[in-house]
């Protein structure tokens, strides 16, 4: 009889898959929660920037509308995914690979978005009409950085749980 379905009594190469698969879940999630908070903080509320700076009033709001339905998209994409291995989560240090995904995931796609998106390609500043941005993009991509290796500190907790 296969055991592997109790807690406790997973398969170590099973267990290992699993959580894998729940890290890229995560990463999923934290793609589309940073870019959701992005888009509805920093475009919306505070009104700092638009997704692509470098046009007139229609194609900023268009292209912010693109990114929306990104960011949106990531998220029902990781929930989704949840939903149907949500069974994942009862093992032990399973929800952790989670956490793990989600910081992996809103760190990554925050520093990407600030060293390629905001400086590389130019398409957008952290906030526009200010003299020195430097500030901006220090707390931005050093809030990405701290993301990134909480997510990192806490899988490669996960691993050693694991002995993997």
């Amino acid at each position: 009889m296969d055991n592997s379905n109790h807690i406790g009594q997973e398969n170590p190469s099973k267990a290992r898959q699993a959580d894998r698969l729940t890290l890229r879940i995560g990463i999923f999630i934290g793609i589309g929660l940073i870019g959701s908070l992005d888009e509805v903080v920093l475009h919306q509320l505070l009104q700092w920037h638009n997704f692509y700076v470098h046009t007139d009033q229609f194609w900023r709001i268009f292209s912010d509308g693109l990114f929306h339905i990104f960011s949106a998209g990531m998220l029902v994409v990781g929930l989704w995914q949840l939903w149907a291995r949500r069974h994942f989560l009862s093992e032990a240090g399973r929800v952790q690979a989670l956490v793990a995904g989600i910081l992996l995931g809103m760190g990554g796609f925050n520093l990407y978005d600030g060293l390629v998106q905001h400086k590389l390609l130019n398409l957008h500043p952290v906030r526009e009409g200010v003299a020195d941005q430097l500030p901006y993009d220090l707390v931005f991509n050093g809030i990405a950085l701290l993301l990134l290796v909480g997510g990192w500190f806490l899988w490669k907790k996960v691993k050693d749980s694991r002995n993997y």
